[in-house]
This record gives structure tokens, sequence and C-alpha cells, in this order.
């Protein structure tokens, strides 16, 4: 009787610090939720009912450049972008897995800005893609693929030994938002409604070396062996953001990597009078990403290729899918009004 009390009083112990351990960790982590917003958009995923249509993977030429409303809006496609600051080819590889362990759409759309990194270039943009996956053999292995000189695998499985030392900064989100968070894209889509035109752009520099490594190359032929192996059909797709700049030499071997691969590969710059572009308009930071009215011409203009040429079901006499969208626009709607109010453009 004695030993079993004595076991239940360790038990209990060992709950009580583990409570404590990860309730501290949660209030340490950072919630994301105001300022530098783009480390919430990988966990969001997880909240939403998994029947999409369309998924987009991919850096921020993605999140910010699309709008999956006008999609829903002009097209009835369910689409969501799973899409971080930053993220790495391979990083996209190992969401792409992860999202098809929750759902198979008809389409991936992947964004190919990201060729250009052979390897991470930052730790602050890893744990805005990583921390928010759930954890899975596919997190295991981004993280093992992802960690730059002086990262360790165990900080990302107790970011608490990472992130001890934000005691002093925290903030009153850190407990406002300590056990659920508010949401801060639509449907992974980052809104921005002000204007900052395309004035200038700095003078393209030449390279020595135009060639994508041998380890970007690889994961995108993994991401289109995934593909195949599930299914699903791939895009390949180059956003029209004109900064930095996109070579044209990249561009000849994307095109001739896709013919040979046999997918389909859309480079959008090409196409910025038919999307009804206007750099003076449809951009907040003078080319790198699209404002509102930019993303919801890029979403329109990308949305009509889809709907025709992958079949894509008008899904907006689905009533439960339809009211689910009903909220989704009005929580759009709402944005877009709270923004012009901030910007000054009510």
């Amino acid at each position: 009787m004695k030993r079993t009390k004595t076991i239940l009083r360790i038990v209990c112990a060992l709950l009580l610090f583990a409570g404590a351990f990860l309730l501290i960790q949660r209030l340490l982590t950072p919630k994301y939720v105001d300022g530098i917003v783009e480390g919430a958009f990988v966990a969001e995923y997880y909240r939403e009912k998994k029947d999409h249509d369309v998924i987009f993977i991919g850096d921020c030429e993605v999140y910010e450049n699309f709008s999956p409303a006008v999609l829903w809006r002009d097209y009835g496609i369910n689409s969501y972008i799973r899409g971080s600051a930053e993220q790495y080819i391979f990083q996209s590889y190992y969401l792409l897995e992860d999202t098809f362990r929750y759902e198979k759409p008809d389409v991936v759309v992947f964004n190919v800005q990201s060729l250009q990194f052979g390897e991470a270039q930052s730790e602050a943009y890893n744990r805005m893609t990583l921390e928010g996956m759930r954890w899975s053999p596919a997190k295991v292995e981004s993280i093992l693929a992802s960690m730059t000189e002086g990262e360790h695998f165990i900080e990302y499985l107790f970011p608490l030994l990472r992130y001890h030392d934000r005691w002093s900064s925290l903030e009153k989100t850190d407990f406002q938002y300590l056990f659920q968070t508010r949401t801060v894209t639509h449907n992974g889509y980052y809104m921005r409604v002000d204007v900052k035109p395309v004035e200038s752009l700095p003078a393209v520099k030449p390279r020595g070396d135009y060639s994508f490594s041998d380890r970007a190359w690889s994961y995108l032929d993994k991401i289109v062996s995934l593909c195949q192996k599930e299914g699903v059909e791939l895009l390949l797709i180059k956003a029209p953001s004109v900064y930095p700049h996109w070579y044209d030499q990249w561009d000849e071997q994307v095109k001739t990597y896709a013919e040979k691969k046999g997918v389909r590969y859309i480079n959008m710059l090409e196409h910025t009078e038919e999307i009804g572009l206007d750099y003076t308009a449809d951009t907040y930071d003078a080319g790198l990403h699209m404002n509102l009215s930019g993303a919801e011409k890029c979403a329109a203009w990308l949305g009509r290729i889809l709907a025709e040429d992958y079949h894509l079901a008008d899904r907006r006499g689905e009533e439960a899918l339809a009211a689910e969208w009903d909220e989704k626009r009005a929580a759009y709607e709402a944005e877009i009004q709270e923004q012009k109010e901030k910007y000054g453009m009510a």
C-alpha cells in the first residue's frame, strides 16, 4: 500500500511538472498574431475542413498574390494556400506530404520562385514554417532538411529550449492567445489593401551561374512524383511579382523541365496585360507582392484556367459548403473595410 502511494505521488509530480513545462513553453513560444504574423499561417490549415479542390504551396508569392475568396465567388472552387514566409522547396515538399495525410485535392499549384534556394537561409524563416506543422514523419523530415548551422532538432521538439529568454519581452498577446489564437489569413491568403506603386526597379544584376542546385531539382522531382503517385494534377507557376527579378535563364530551365516531366508551367509575368494587372495600383510594396486588387485579379485569371482546363466542378450549389463560404466572405469583407479605415482609404 505504501509503495502504491509512493508511485502515485511520483506520477502526480511528473504530471504536474509536464503540465507546468508545457504551459510555460506555450507562453514563451511566439504567437504571431500581431506584427510578424507569417509564423501563424501553417498552423491555421489544421483548423479547416479538409475538402479542398485546389491547394497552393509555396512562399509569399502565393499567400499574398491569390485570393481563395475570388476562386469561390467566381468559379465555386474551394481552395487553400499552404504558404509561409520564404518557404523553401524542401519545406514545400514535406508540407505537401503533410497535406496528403488529410486530403487529396484535384490540383496542387506550386510557385517555382523557391527553386533558387537549395539550402535554408535563415532560422527565423525556418521556424515560421516548421513550428506550425503538426508532428508527423513529414515534420521530422522537414526539420532535418531545413536546419541551418547552429540549429538543433531538440529545440524544435521542445521550443522552450529556444525561447526560454523571452520572459523579458512577453506582450499582452502572449497571455491573450495562450490557449486559443485568432485567424490571421483567409484560407491562407494574407490580405493587404494599401498601395505602393512600382516606380522603379533595381538594376538587374547578372549572375555568374544561373543553374538551380541539384538539391532544389531533386525536391521538385519529389513533388512531381508525389502528385503522380496520389493522382493529383500539378500546376507549376511563376507568380507575377516583378521583384526579386526572375531571370530568363531560370524561366527557360523550368520550361524545359516541365516539358520533360509532362507538367504544365505558367509564367504569369508573361500574362500581366491579360490578367489586367496595373503595377501602379495592384501592389502594396512596389512590386514584391500584390495587394487586394492584384490578388483578386490573379485569382480570377488563374481560376478560369483551373475551372476550364482541369474540369473542376462549380461547388456553389453545395449547401453546407456555400454556408461556410458565406461566413468566410463576411469575414473577408469585414477585413477589407477595417484595412481601408486603417490606411485612410474608406
